[in-house]
């Protein structure tokens, strides 16, 4: 197993852009790695983004952003407001909104969802993070869901005990309104941390996983 290191480009602080479709994804997806990257790097700046983001739920992505970012968080989340399960067809105004954030921020990390993920928000957003951030490491996280879409990851972030117990809480506080989803439950996400820590033989048996198409080694 070959160990990597995220290294930025230049003296800089390590900025990591964090990209999910609707509030909760990016905290589902990566927020054991956001967590044990604020720890390694005190530095790094977070970028936060969700597209759909209303009413209630973007309170709740507020407060995912600042309970996993804390400090490290860059201003405050962008929140979008396009409607949930119709992305695709608001294509062009996503498509603008990416092309306003690459001005705004050059990433040496980005989390994004999964290309080939069943829920039709989460490809359009990965297609386009790839389509804007095209000599960046892009790293695609997994959303488990009721579609069964879960694969074969390739990259994996080992998570210690308390950074799992961090996220699991984390996820529960912030996320009030997914509480009655049979599926939006501690098992749920120690579960799939537990299986991709045994894949991956992590000394602390639990790990994020991500899909990494594009990896430049030096």
């Amino acid at each position: 197993m070959i160990r990597l290191h995220i290294q930025p480009e230049s003296s800089k602080a390590l900025q990591i852009l964090c990209l999910g479709a609707h509030a909760d994804d990016i905290e589902i997806g990566c927020g054991g790695a956001v967590l044990q990257l604020a720890q390694q790097y005190p530095d790094c700046e977070i970028y936060w983004v969700v597209f759909s983001a209303i009413g209630a739920r973007a309170d709740e992505a507020r407060r995912g952003a600042q309970l996993f970012a804390g400090p490290r968080l860059h201003g405050q989340p962008r929140l979008e407001q396009f409607q949930d399960g119709f992305m695709p067809f608001a294509g062009t105004e996503i498509k603008a909104t990416f092309e306003r954030l690459k001005t705004a921020v050059s990433p040496d990390l980005v989390f994004t969802h999964y290309g080939k993920d069943a829920h039709q928000d989460h490809r359009l957003v990965s297609e386009l993070t790839w389509n804007t951030f095209r000599d960046h490491l892009i790293l695609e996280y997994e959303v488990p869901k009721f579609d069964g879409d879960l694969g074969r990851p390739q990259v994996f972030f080992p998570l210690a005990e308390e950074q799992v117990q961090a996220k699991i809480a984390n996820l529960m506080e912030a996320f009030g309104s997914q509480r009655s989803k049979r599926w939006f439950e501690p098992e749920t996400f120690r579960g799939l941390m537990r299986l991709r820590g045994m894949e991956s033989n992590a000394p602390s048996r639990y790990a994020e996983a991500f899909y990494g198409r594009k990896l430049l080694l030096r």
